[in-house]
């Protein structure tokens, strides 16, 4: 994964930068291609700030928050990222479980017709 932490309007801080390398690392194991992580940490007034994009694939996942501690506007922002990428998996499955019963159901149709057409011959 490649990663890429900003500070603005702050001191860089070591403890922040690996906490925050620490937590879009575990998004990672969420999503299928590997990723290119983008993180933004600033200061606007007295607001901690946490912008973060990732892209991975075709995919991008953007979020921000902010909060009065730079560790939770961090947490959020990546509890926001999560669930982007959970409803992006489930729309995917319910469209491959959707497709799969559709042929699932076209066969059982045809199946069905084929007995039909042979009962009816075997009858005449």
């Amino acid at each position: 994964m490649k990663l890429s932490i900003t500070f603005r309007q702050m001191n860089p801080s070591k403890a922040i930068k690996e906490y925050a390398n620490e937590k879009v690392s575990r998004v990672q194991r969420h999503l299928r291609k590997p990723a290119d992580a983008t993180v933004v940490l600033s200061m606007e007034r007295y607001l901690h700030v946490a912008d973060v994009t990732i892209t991975a694939g075709a995919q991008t996942y953007k979020g921000r928050e902010e909060s009065d501690d730079m560790y939770a506007s961090i947490d959020k922002v990546i509890d926001k990222i999560g669930r982007q990428i959970r409803k992006a998996k489930g729309t995917v499955r319910a469209k491959k479980k959707s497709a799969a019963g559709l042929a699932e159901a076209g066969g059982e149709e045809a199946e069905a017709e084929a007995e039909g057409e042979r009962a009816s011959a075997m009858t005449e």
